[in-house]
């Protein structure tokens, strides 16, 4: 493919999106599954259904949402809801305690920009579930926070008893 036909099909492209501000938002950005020795990354936007059903969760993770989380949780509700909206007395809680989550979060901050105005920035922190939990709702929502990635420990999954 030369260099303007390749031109030509990108500049096509952009005029069938047309104006991407009209669009609605999809976080496909925040649904995916990483690794590394010592954790899993999921991304939040996964509901639990598509988690049970995505050939890569880990089977014990799966064995976990269909025997605990879903106790008093829907199959349609994200992971970032979830702890959005979690209460620490709740079972959810109690059950991502055990497995040692942590949540990657971000927060709307006001930081100094040009010309002595403040521009707000998301920051990026990786919290624990308690840390989290003790933020009120009404701060959370204030803030401007949002649920990007549960960190899960293998070794707490491995050690969880089903």
């Amino acid at each position: 493919m030369s260099f303007e036909s390749l031109k030509n099909k990108i500049a096509d492209s952009r005029k069938k999106s047309g104006n991407r501000k009209n669009t609605p938002a999809v976080y496909e950005d925040f649904k995916y599954m990483l690794q590394d020795v010592n954790r899993i990354y999921i991304g939040a936007k996964y509901t639990y259904r598509e988690l049970i059903e995505n050939p890569e969760t880990a089977f014990k993770f799966k064995s976990v949402i269909e025997h605990y989380l879903l106790k008093e949780t829907d199959p349609d509700t994200t992971i970032e809801s979830d702890f959005y909206y979690m209460d620490p007395g709740s079972f959810s809680y109690r059950t991502y305690e055990q497995l040692k989550v942590k949540l990657k979060i971000s927060v709307l901050v006001e930081r100094p920009g040009r010309q002595g105005k403040s521009e707000r920035v998301y920051r990026e922190k990786t919290v624990t579930l308690e840390e989290f939990a003790a933020i009120p709702l009404p701060r959370k929502k204030r803030d401007g926070i949002v649920v990007q990635e549960l960190i899960l420990s293998k070794l707490a999954l491995v050690s969880f008893v089903i």
